[in-house]
């Protein structure tokens, strides 16, 4: 009889199991206050993929318009050099007569 737990010592450890099991479900129902609900993840997860798309189409326009304004550069460039070689020639020969 020594063995057994007297009636005193048995209601606490069952208060202290109750109260183990308590703090376990609070700990759990905050871990669950923190789940995004499966709708709401599918949602946001198109509107990020929709995103992404939007932005690489982006900036896929503006590579070419960076490509394009650097041919239109470029273009303006030799045109000049161009529209100025007689002018360079005729200088040169001037400056050499």
């Amino acid at each position: 009889m020594a063995d057994e737990p007297s009636n005193g010592e048995l209601g606490r450890l069952i208060q202290s199991l109750r109260d183990d099991v308590r703090e376990d479900l609070g700990n759990l129902n905050g871990r669950l206050d923190a789940v995004v609900p499966r709708d709401v993840y599918t949602i946001e997860k198109e509107q990020i993929a929709s995103r992404v798309t939007a932005l690489e189409t982006q900036r896929e326009k503006d590579t070419d318009r960076v490509t394009a304004t650097r041919r239109w550069m470029i273009g303006v460039v030799i045109t000049v050099v161009i529209a100025l070689l007689p002018y360079l020639a005729m200088t040169v020969k001037g400056a050499g007569a």
